[in-house]
């Protein structure tokens, strides 16, 4: 079998964990469930997918473990038009795993088991691979930096190659309370990673959380971003915030199977109307979008189909 053409050169490049998601699908979550669905899921790799759909040229940076979970991760991944010649394999840790347990009040709660997980020995050495020739965009997330210190260095490594390159840092904050020490470490670093990037996505509850920031213009305020903000406020709407300019569009209506991987599919949105010098109520809107058919589906990663994403999403 050949290996996945890619039809155009990354112009984005994608870096963190993947893990193979395990979903009840007979109602009863995990305590009571008797059959489960097995899934490819991870923060960054969702985007990645996204991106592809959308036709942008993408690749995704990743350690797996050398077992079956691993190698289903990266065909799956590879599967959707993103290069994963920057994936290794690690023999002597596994891919990391997680459990989705959907409760009788609606709510998804998530387990997992990834510590010492293959993507979690990546390190500073990773990044100095890394070749960022004709990289227009470097997505992070702060899931990598709480998965340990050698990954924290990763990042730190990526986003100084990146701005040596001039290639633009997204950062979206996903702040994972799990994985960190505490609290104050996690409202620390985010901050500090988010200050480096120079587009940062983050939820209205999860920096009000972190920062105490109740507001988007708070949010704004604390953070003194590089660039360009984005506060997502779940069903309410989502806000870009660049210097003095402020754009504000509502989120569609939607009929929600499941809230888990909408946000990264949001971020996929934005991210491609932002490589198409898309204005911001369209990039926005085009989050909003991908957002939404993620909302449908108890999937992170729900594909196009029919026509390509790019002109079914109307861009």
């Amino acid at each position: 079998m050949h290996p996945p053409m890619h039809p155009h050169p990354p112009e984005v490049l994608c870096v963190g964990e993947t893990m193979a998601q395990v979903t009840p699908v007979d109602g009863g979550g995990l305590e009571r469930g008797t059959t489960a669905r097995l899934a490819v899921a991870g923060a960054e790799s969702t985007v990645a997918q996204y991106l592809a759909d959308l036709g942008h040229g993408t690749a995704w940076l990743s350690r797996v473990g050398d077992d079956p979970f691993g190698r289903r991760i990266r065909a799956a991944v590879a599967a959707r038009g993103v290069d994963v010649t920057g994936v290794r394999t690690d023999p002597s840790a596994p891919t990391g795993v997680y459990f989705k347990d959907p409760g009788p009040d609606g709510a998804t709660r998530v387990h997992y088991y990834r510590a010492g997980s293959a993507a979690s020995r990546m390190t500073a050495a990773d990044a100095r691979a890394v070749d960022l020739t004709g990289v227009r965009l470097l997505h992070l997330t702060g899931i990598t930096p709480a998965l340990s210190e050698s990954c924290a260095a990763l990042v730190a490594a990526l986003m100084d190659r990146a701005r040596a390159a001039g290639t633009r840092i997204s950062f979206d904050v996903n702040h994972r309370p799990a994985l960190w020490s505490s609290p104050g470490a996690a409202a620390t670093e985010l901050l500090a990673l988010a200050r480096r990037a120079d587009v940062v996505l983050v939820g209205r509850d999860e920096a009000e959380t972190l920062w105490g920031t109740p507001t988007a213009r708070d949010i704004h305020e604390h953070l003194a971003p590089r660039g360009i903000l984005v506060v997502k406020d779940g069903a309410v709407g989502a806000t870009e915030l660049a210097g003095e300019a402020c754009e504000f569009v509502a989120a569609p209506v939607v009929e929600v199977v499941e809230a888990v991987g909408a946000g990264d599919a949001f971020a996929a949105g934005y991210l491609s109307g932002l490589l198409r010098d898309l204005p911001a109520p369209a990039r926005l809107a085009l989050g909003h979008r991908l957002a939404a058919r993620t909302l449908s589906s108890v999937e992170d990663y729900v594909p196009a189909t029919g026509a390509r994403a790019a002109g079914a999403e109307g861009t």
